[in-house]
């Protein structure tokens, strides 16, 4: 079983994102880490016809779900796609591919050369994004965006709450994140399974996926816990990005800090597959929103 791995579920809108990160995968993979990408099995050819030459691990979400003993599929099948996907990134560990595996979202792409030593010790104990998120935080509160930071507040509580812990609010994201199968395994066996639940209806009933993990650490120590900072710089809103444009922040810059960088599909839509969503009329109305600043 190999080390560690790099993983993205993902679906046919996000083609074009894959596709990218993909190619910076390609381009900055030093060490030649596994990338594996999943999709549902209908849009299989479609991802097979397009990642074909960048030498990516295509398997289909189905078989990912299938290795999971306890998945109630039609329960899952009744989900959002937003959070049904939460399951599937989840269970990824249930493949029997790797120890430890960088979870990515299609949005992602690697700015500089990267290897092991960026996601784990040489022993095999992986970094876990933790922090009390006060850059978004902080940004939320000078753009006066209350429900951001009321949002952050609701989750971080409710998933405490369910492990009995007090204290300090934690983010363990955003994405890419390191997952370790063993704080996975711990979750299952330790919580899940005394109360006759699965993956499925712990994400139902808190549907943020990272800190199902987080807590998991913290609660049962399948590893020990190595905090550290995002490993990617997250643009979570258009304003954020198109601030750091105007002080000149460039990737070139990111690079000294980041393996990566995210440019949230939420609204980057011109690069959804096959072609941005909505009539001519939404695409406007996005375009001025973003314009004043409010996406």
């Amino acid at each position: 079983m190999m080390q560690l791995a790099l993983y993205c579920k993902s679906y046919c809108t996000d083609l074009r994102r894959v596709v990218r990160l993909a190619e910076s995968i390609h381009r900055f993979n030093e060490e030649n880490l596994p990338f594996y990408v999943s999709v549902p099995q209908y849009d299989m050819a479609l991802f097979r016809e397009h990642l074909d030459s960048l030498n990516v691990l295509l398997m289909a979400d189905e078989d990912i779900l299938h290795a999971s003993p306890r998945i109630n599929h039609g329960q899952l099948a009744g989900m959002p796609g937003s959070v049904s996907q939460q399951v599937v990134k989840s269970e990824f560990w249930r493949m029997g591919l790797s120890e430890a595996y960088v979870c990515l979202d299609s949005d992602a792409m690697f700015i500089r050369p990267f290897g092991l030593a960026d996601f784990m010790t040489q022993n095999g104990t992986p970094y876990t994004m933790m922090d009390e998120a006060h850059d978004l935080l902080d940004d939320a509160t000078r753009h006066k965006r209350d429900r951001v930071v009321d949002a952050f507040n609701n989750e971080a509580d409710l998933v405490q709450q369910l492990f009995g812990r007090h204290g300090r609010r934690y983010s363990f994201g955003p994405l890419p994140v390191v997952w370790h199968r063993a704080v996975w395994e711990s979750l299952d066996k330790l919580y899940l399974l005394p109360k006759g639940m699965n993956l499925v209806d712990a994400i139902v009933q808190a549907p943020i996926e990272s800190r199902w993990y987080g807590e998991a650490l913290l609660a049962y120590q399948a590893v020990p816990l190595l905090p550290c900072q995002a490993l990617f710089k997250v643009y979570h809103y258009a304003w954020q990005f198109d601030r750091d444009q105007r002080l000149g922040i460039t990737e070139g810059k990111l690079a000294k800090q980041y393996c990566g960088v995210i440019y949230q599909s939420a609204w980057e839509r011109n690069l959804d597959w096959p072609k941005e969503g909505g009539d001519w009329l939404s695409r406007l109305g996005r375009r001025l929103r973003r314009r004043m600043g409010k996406i």
